[in-house]
């Protein structure tokens, strides 16, 4: 049951400015994006000035801005990033993303804290031990089911941030180090190179192929835009998009998207504050997308991956019929455009694309037909028309006002106690025509532009009898929107953090590579948090013996139909890449987890 009080956070990616300012308009309630440097995604970082200006935008609507200083970070870093930190608290970021520890041990602003995915958030001792570091947020694991999410919401007092749209990491977050290993390109330090992407088969013992070469690791996209108000019932803070690499397009698409559905359920969960005014219908079928899963949200085992291809492949749009020199005979029932992009599978298996070029009658032309044949089925991905529109759509997103008139002041009041009076001293004639006077300041107060006020409501005195020039009315509307605008920044409220913790023990007291110690102090705060660390990061030493390069939800066992509690045989298993490497597989059929072992 939803509490008449309860609000749910949207949080939206941005890669850039233009994608901060567009998650807003179609109304996120917070953004999290990437500064200059130490952000998960290395190619999508900002410079101060940028992020000053994106947190200035966003608290109009008391939206907030919450930055990824999320990498691990070797010693020679640790000044840089704690500086970085304390120009993202003066410029009035809301809250940091972190995964590295030496956060604890840092001279840091009292600024909120969220912990990252990456620091493997992965069970109730861990959630309760980030509290008691006065940590305000834990991004939970993707691979949380309802009822794991339940138990945290129910039994720590700390705000949870969900996942609930985009790409899925095929591993536990922050326990990936398949693309160090094969390249040198640490995911824990924003550079992951997505071997996961890749093609794969799966051998037995024996070297007999068991799946022929497919993209055995490559996820859907996750997609809980049906499971949104369980979230809610469950007492979720945030509900979080991914996506810091995409564009402005996908980000207005999905966030409108979501933000449609979550009003929805109920007009009155929104935190932040501004109307969204938009012609735009969403469809987050026509963005990006490798197919969709709601991956393990109900606990139940599915197929979370798509073998056929990591790209994107669309909407069916028909079989081909008849090939001409430019162009095909469709079987199909979708009106097709000029400029769609049109995708389908050659004849090795690999997703190839054209362009519609012109339509007639019965007669597709396209940019090439390629290896087309009659009978091969393809798909539209782009769907021109559809981009036309959100590319002209009109996004608004307005605080309503309500400005009430009488002969001594004029009140324009937002939102909480952001009121600004303005008092009308000056010695103005009576009006000859009152009602005309009336309608004139009515019409004159209500013209607030572009900022990011509307007048819901001018309110004129039924005695009112004054005359105020046209200029001047202009005049006080723009001082009093200035006062206004004025006044929420300096009523703005952050959330801030107690810096003052007292060390507890940690939940586990001996700590391996997995842990990604990569400096000094992260390991000093460990110890006086009664932990000895073993090993330090991958990326700072290999350890001595044999590795797990990844640990999934995703079980290939399963996918190739060979479960053992459904009746499989229990044989070694090997995961084979493009070059004939071999990678052991095991499985911890108790908890339904794979793991993918170092050869």
């Amino acid at each position: 049951m939803i509490n008449e009080n309860s609000k749910i956070e949207l949080l939206a990616p941005a890669k850039n400015k233009e994608c901060a300012f567009a998650a807003i308009n179609a109304g996120a309630d917070a953004v999290y994006i990437g500064a200059q440097a130490f952000g998960a995604r290395k190619k999508a970082g900002n410079s101060l000035e940028d992020l000053a200006q994106i947190v200035d935008y966003a608290h109009k609507f008391l939206v907030k801005v919450y930055v990824t200083v999320n990498t691990i970070l070797y010693d020679s870093e640790l000044k840089d990033a704690e500086k970085l930190i304390w120009d993202l608290y003066d410029i009035g970021v809301d809250a940091i993303i972190f995964q590295d520890f030496s956060f604890f041990e840092m001279n840091l602003p009292p600024i909120a804290l969220h912990a990252s995915t990456q620091c493997n958030n992965d069970s109730l001792e861990k959630i309760k031990f980030l509290k008691q570091m006065n940590v305000e947020r834990a991004v939970l694991p993707r691979e949380f089911s309802l009822d794991e999410i339940r138990q945290v919401t129910q039994n720590v007092d700390i705000e949870t941030e969900v996942f609930v749209h985009g790409a899925l990491c095929v591993c536990y977050s922050g326990q990936c180090y398949f693309s160090s290993y094969i390249g040198g390109r640490s995911a824990n330090r924003g550079e992951c190179a997505q071997p996961c992407r890749k093609k794969y088969s799966l051998e037995d013992e024996n070297g007999k192929a068991i799946l022929k070469p497919q993209y055995l690791l490559s996820m859907k996209d996750n997609n809980l835009s049906s499971h949104l108000k369980d979230l809610v019932d469950a007492g979720v803070t945030s509900l979080k998009i991914e996506g810091r690499l995409k564009d402005a397009q996908y980000v207005t698409n999905v966030v409108s998207y979501y933000r449609k559905e979550i009003d929805k359920i109920s007009a009155n969960l929104m935190p932040s504050l501004g109307d969204v005014m938009t012609d735009f219908v969403p469809d987050v079928n026509k963005t990006f997308n490798r197919d969709y899963t709601d991956f393990f949200i109900d606990g139940k085992r599915k197929q979370y991956i798509n073998p056929a291809s990591p790209k994107f492949i669309g909407e069916k749009a028909g079989r081909v019929v008849r090939v001409y020199d430019n162009a095909v005979q469709l079987d199909s029932k979708l009106k097709l455009n000029v400029s769609d992009k049109i995708t389908y599978f050659d004849n090795e298996g690999n997703l190839s694309g054209t362009t519609v070029t012109k339509l007639s009658q019965n007669k597709v032309f396209l940019f090439n037909t390629g290896t087309l044949k009659s009978g091969t089925v393809v798909y539209r991905n782009v769907d021109s028309e559809f981009y036309k529109k959100l590319n002209t759509s009109y996004f608004k997103r307005k605080i309503p006002v309500a400005i009430s008139v009488s002969n001594t002041e004029i009140v324009m009041k937002s939102f909480g106690n952001n009121s600004v009076i303005y008092k009308l001293e000056e010695n103005f004639e009576k009006a000859n025509n009152p009602v005309m006077a009336r309608e004139n300041v009515i019409k004159q107060l209500s013209k607030l532009g572009d900022s990011e006020f509307f007048a819901q409501n001018v309110s004129v005195a039924s005695d009112f009898s004054l005359f105020i020039p046209v200029a001047k009315l202009n005049e006080i509307r723009r001082k009093m929107v200035f006062d206004l605008q004025t006044l929420s920044k300096k009523n703005y409220v952050f959330q801030r953090r107690d810096t003052n913790i007292q060390f507890i023990d940690y939940p586990k007291n001996a700590l391996d590579y997995s842990y990604n110690v990569s400096n000094s102090r992260a390991k000093s705060f460990y110890e006086k948090c009664g932990a000895r660390v073993l090993e330090p990061a991958f990326e700072c030493a290999k350890p001595e013996s044999k590795i797990t390069l990844m640990k999934t939800k995703h079980c290939l066992r399963d996918f190739a139909g060979m479960c053992l509690k459904k009746g499989g045989k229990a044989n070694q298993l090997y995961l084979v890449d493009e070059y004939g490497s071999k990678f052991p597989l095991k499985f911890d059929c108790k908890k339904c987890i794979m793991k993918i072992e170092e050869p």
